[in-house]
């Protein structure tokens, strides 16, 4: 399948989202464990959710060190959640993950 950068990019983004969303991965580590993606480009997709203007924030574990916790989504923006949900299918195929 034949599918532009802005294209895969922007589903990874949308992908990316709907897992913290949904509980899936949470932090770094389980979404490369999810999606097979590099730590890098798990860290740059989850900072690249703002140009998208979903809002996505770290939450610190009470009482825990050096980072524990997980990210959230605050606000979808102008992004549709339930169109993701129903179209994972297709976007898991372009970006070619499990």
């Amino acid at each position: 399948m034949d599918v532009s950068k802005t294209k895969s990019s922007f589903y990874r983004r949308l992908y990316v989202a709907y897992l913290i969303d949904s509980g899936v991965a949470s932090n770094v580590p389980a979404l490369m464990e999810a999606t097979g993606m590099p730590r890098r480009t798990a860290q740059d997709t989850v900072a690249a959710l703002t140009d998208l203007d979903i809002v996505c924030e770290f939450e610190q574990q009470e009482g825990a060190r050096n980072h524990a916790g997980g990210y959230r989504i605050r606000d979808w923006g102008a992004i549709d959640r339930g169109w993701i949900e129903a179209n994972l299918p297709r976007i898991k195929a372009v970006l070619d993950y499990p």
